[in-house]
């Protein structure tokens, strides 16, 4: 399915995001009355209030969320012939600019031509898009592999590991938890989950958990990514946190 794809030249990472304010009653006025405006639009029902949706789904939005949270992995050759070792490194912290930063170094120097990919779970709906707006929120470049702009479709070196279990059924979405238990991998939701990130930032002021967390769904991602292709497994002692 991958013939064509070095593992060695595929980085996969995972994104975890927070609203931008501990409370809805935290924010700019501006960005108070534009919130009130977005949830005129994603509420469910008349019971929902800007202030109850802020803190369940403001951190999915470029607009309204940040950054607290990048992981990063990749594949590099083991010790033994044919061995693979897979490296990972997070990026966290309350300096959202900082953490961006220090991503997109490791980007510009390591994965930086049209020969490289990355590749995510629902990283062409979210990862990869939210990463690419809050980088221009804070002022940086964007790396060669996040600036798609005028490229061809062929060119763009973005791969999902959700699109590619989709088969062309557009009306598929399959969780990572859902896709890891059906290939037999080792579950990455055993701690926290997406909906406790927010709490966990900000209430529990633990960005250590949140960094564990989104590490394992990288390397939940990048076993994903070797059943899809058909190389092998990668077993515990083969991943070196970084």
């Amino acid at each position: 399915m991958f013939e064509k794809i070095s593992l060695n030249r595929i980085l996969f990472l995972d994104v975890e995001t927070v609203p931008m304010a501990a409370d809805y009653s935290e924010l700019p006025e501006t960005f108070q009355a534009l919130w009130e405006k977005k949830c005129q639009r994603i509420k469910t029902s008349e019971d929902e209030t800007p202030d109850s949706l802020f803190f369940e789904k403001a951190g999915i939005f470029a607009e309204f969320g940040k950054t607290v949270c990048v992981s990063a992995g990749f594949f590099r050759p083991g010790e033994e012939e044919g061995s693979l070792v897979f490296r990972v490194k997070s990026y966290f912290g309350d300096c959202e600019k900082t953490l961006l930063t220090e991503f997109s170094r490791l980007l510009e120097e390591h994965f930086n031509t049209p020969a490289h990919f990355l590749c995510a779970h629902n990283g062409k709906e979210f990862d990869f898009p939210y990463l690419s707006r809050r980088m221009l929120i804070n002022g940086l470049d964007l790396p060669f592999l996040l600036n798609n702009h005028g490229k061809k479709p062929w060119e763009v070196s973005l791969l999902d590991t959700m699109e590619l279990w989709k088969f062309g059924d557009h009306k598929n979405f399959t969780s990572l938890a859902l896709l890891a238990a059906v290939f037999n991998i080792p579950t990455p939701k055993d701690d926290i989950d997406g909906s406790d990130v927010a709490r966990v930032y900000w209430q529990d002021k633990d960005l250590e958990r949140i960094a564990l967390y989104c590490s394992k769904d990288v390397v939940t991602t990048a076993r994903l990514f070797l059943k899809y292709s058909n190389t092998g497994a990668l077993p515990d002692d083969n991943i070196l946190f970084l």
